[in-house]
């Protein structure tokens, strides 16, 4: 019984210092991760092209300049800003150097009426100018299958967009951060549209700190419990007797 408790209070004890360890981690990431978007703007011709260099230049600011593909959007559904539900709107940019990478536009509410009813939102045409931030590709949703073919996906998965419209991407995006100075017309209203508060990358390192808690009150009780019945509870019941 001393050899049990032993060994479930320190393996207890051990995974709960593993989670404190896990959120200093995810503090450090974060502290990074806001270092980088106070960083100054990153050059066009730094910008990645591998996953590993991107993963270094994420939330870094850049401006961009190249030329929108002439293909419909994908609009992301179940994206919320500001507690509201709606699309991500992405569109692919082809830039100056040749590559293409996959910009998220902006933010545009769900029709409460008719969700299939979509915004019509015309790209700029010819060379434009796009002040974005370095970001991972969109986060993948929980789907019951694979998306049917239109403008509305649950996802933004690599391989359907690359069919979609053509070219391969980059192993990141970017996104939007202001309206891109273009003429007056539908481009520029749709520019204006869309909204752009992207929220701050969160990795949610409360949940190591209560995990960690429970773990140590595991590891105590225990030892509490082993305590109480192998030393406490029978010296009571020999004094009682």
């Amino acid at each position: 019984m001393l050899l049990a408790a032993l060994t479930v209070a320190a393996v207890t004890a051990r995974l709960g210092l593993w989670q404190m360890h896990r959120g200093q981690e995810k503090r450090a990431l974060q502290a990074e991760m806001l270092e980088r978007a106070e960083a100054p703007v990153l050059s066009p011709e730094a910008l990645a092209r591998s996953p590993l260099a991107a993963q270094g230049q994420w939330y870094r600011r850049v401006t961009v300049q190249g030329r929108w593909l002439p293909v419909a959007p994908v609009f992301l559904d179940n994206r919320q800003m500001d507690g509201r539900p709606g699309f991500f709107v992405l569109s692919p940019l082809q830039l100056d150097r040749g590559d293409v990478v996959l910009v998220q536009r902006g933010w545009v509410p769900r029709d409460q009426q008719d969700r299939s009813r979509l915004p019509a939102l015309p790209l700029p045409e010819g060379e434009v100018l796009v002040s974005a931030r370095v970001a991972p590709w969109p986060s993948a949703l929980t789907a019951l299958g694979a998306d049917a073919p239109g403008p509305i996906r649950q996802n933004a998965d690599p391989e359907a967009l690359a069919q979609l419209w053509g070219p391969a991407l980059l192993p990141y995006s970017l996104q939007q951060l202001a309206p891109s100075p273009v003429a007056a017309g539908a481009a520029a209203m749709a520019e204006q549209t869309l909204q752009r508060r992207w929220p701050q990358p969160a990795l949610d390192v409360r949940k190591h700190d209560l995990y960690a808690v429970q773990w140590f009150l595991f590891s105590s009780l225990t030892v509490g419990l082993y305590v109480w019945f192998q030393l406490i509870r029978p010296r009571l019941a020999r004094h009682t007797a």
